[in-house]
């Protein structure tokens, strides 16, 4: 697996960016913290501290977020862009990384106003699981590519065992877990398209 070289923006940057977007988009909707917090099952003060940012987010309370607001996480982490561009260099492609279970999540082709197709490059730790509980956008098409180790993803309920050069393809409409067994991290891209 590829090391983050100091070309990679600072993650104390986007976590900044992320708390006021997530501020933001509550502000948006004329919510309160209360109102959020039933809406989303996260605690008033985690949310709170996640505005403030206090804390960085884990990829569940993004999920859950992200299924509130009725976005996926890839617009969400695109709208903290500086800028969209046709070439977007490797060393601008944003990382952000689940502090709880270590999850990597690179924005190789961001959502954009003029492209309906984003992708995604996830890394997930060996032993590590992502569980989200519901879809942030019904219907969404999704291609999940595997690039390297075994991922055991579970969509609709069932589950499917992912090996290096397998493509599995599909609308969520639920949740879904990712599971990597290892015992090398798993590696994939995913591209999704909203409906």
């Amino acid at each position: 697996m590829e090391k983050e070289t100091a070309n990679q923006e600072k993650p104390d940057a986007l976590d900044s960016r992320l708390a006021q977007r997530l501020a933001a988009l509550r502000t948006e909707r004329n919510w309160s913290l209360d109102e959020l917090a039933q809406a989303t099952g996260i605690s008033r003060a985690t949310l709170s501290r996640l505005e403030r940012g206090e804390t960085s987010p884990t990829a569940s309370l993004l999920g859950k977020l992200c299924s509130t607001y009725g976005i996926t996480m890839s617009r969400l982490l695109g709208e903290l862009e500086q800028q969209s561009a046709k070439l977007i260099p490797l060393k601008t492609q944003q990382v952000w990384v689940d502090p709880e279970t270590g999850f990597r999540r690179r924005l190789v082709s961001p959502p954009a106003r003029d492209f309906r197709v984003e992708m995604i490059e996830g890394v997930l730790p060996a032993g590590a699981v992502i569980v989200y509980e519901e879809a942030s956008v019904r219907g969404m098409e999704q291609h999940m590519w595997m690039l390297e180790g075994v991922l055991d993803y579970t969509v609709d309920g069932i589950e499917y065992r992912l090996h290096p050069g397998d493509c599995l393809r599909f609308h969520l409409f639920g949740g879904t877990r990712f599971f990597c067994p290892g015992p090398a991290a798993a590696r994939y891209l995913v591209l999704l398209c909203e409906p």
